[in-house]
């Protein structure tokens, strides 16, 4: 085995590792400091992204606005993170009116609050999932199903994928790395009836097809982002796995529909 392959064999681990302690031993603001690390990581990686396609965005501005919002979603007036998002749209306009330049300011400026609202606003999701009884096992179950998808859309793609999915936006994808994703995403949640006991395995059936889907669209979304800037990768963060956002992925579209499921359906 390489040194190569040992290192990112280790570093995996480690950052599996840090992740359950975060989720299950340590308080609530501990798992808070290491989701915005993850938020600040993604929104680097995004920003320096479009950056490089001559977007002007807000970097620093954006990155800041990003990491507040993990700390003010967990407020019971839930619609004081749409009051910050209406202070941040002012704020980038304020700021626009001293720059020397304003061209492209209307794409830098809605540019900016879309990667606020994509990577910080819906994973900060996980927070509130983290409020609901069982809340750490619903934030594992979340990450869980949609990791399987992933691992399940590589393995099968890998091995038996032969019709491409959308070759404009991802030429690996295939169809049958897809489905493969998409069964492995429900045979996760079917099997979490192990430890998430108290709920039905209709629910967990259900929450298994929600975040199948969610999770390859969520796949699929950041393929073309990247794309569009002429990158194979978001960063080189995480061995083997390339970027934060690239981790982050499928998670980003599941967990705001996981909160909701279990808030109004549950």
């Amino acid at each position: 085995m390489s040194k190569v392959l040992v290192k990112r064999i280790l570093l995996n681990v480690i950052l599996v590792v840090m992740t359950l302690v975060s989720i299950f031993v340590c308080p609530s603001w501990i798992f808070m400091i290491w989701l915005m690390l993850f938020i600040g990581l993604g929104l680097n990686e995004l920003f320096d992204m479009i950056l490089k396609k001559g977007v002007p965005v807000y970097k620093k501005t954006g990155i800041f606005m990003g990491l507040v919002i993990p700390l003010i979603i967990l407020n019971p007036a839930e619609e004081l993170v749409l009051v910050f998002l209406l202070l941040a749209f002012i704020l980038f306009f304020a700021l626009q009116f001293f720059k020397k330049n304003h061209m492209d300011a209307i794409l830098g400026i809605s540019t900016t609050v879309f990667g606020v609202i994509y990577v910080s606003w819906l994973a900060s999701y996980l927070l509130k999932i983290r409020q609901f009884d069982q809340g750490s096992l619903l934030v594992l179950f979340t990450i869980l199903v949609c990791k399987a998808s992933d691992a399940g859309a590589f393995f099968i793609g890998k091995n038996f994928g032969r019709h491409k999915l959308l070759k404009e936006i991802s030429p690996n994808k295939s169809i049958e790395g897809a489905i493969g994703g998409f069964c492995f995403s429900i045979l996760a949640a079917f099997l979490s009836k192990i430890y998430l006991t108290r709920i039905s395995v209709h629910h967990l059936l259900v929450l298994g097809v929600l975040v199948g889907l969610a999770a390859q669209l969520g796949d699929l979304s950041e393929s073309l982002i990247k794309r569009d800037c002429a990158v194979k990768d978001s960063g080189n963060l995480i061995p083997g796995q390339g970027g934060v956002l690239d981790t982050l992925d499928s998670i980003l579209f599941s967990a705001p529909i996981v909160y909701l499921y279990l808030k109004y359906i549950l």
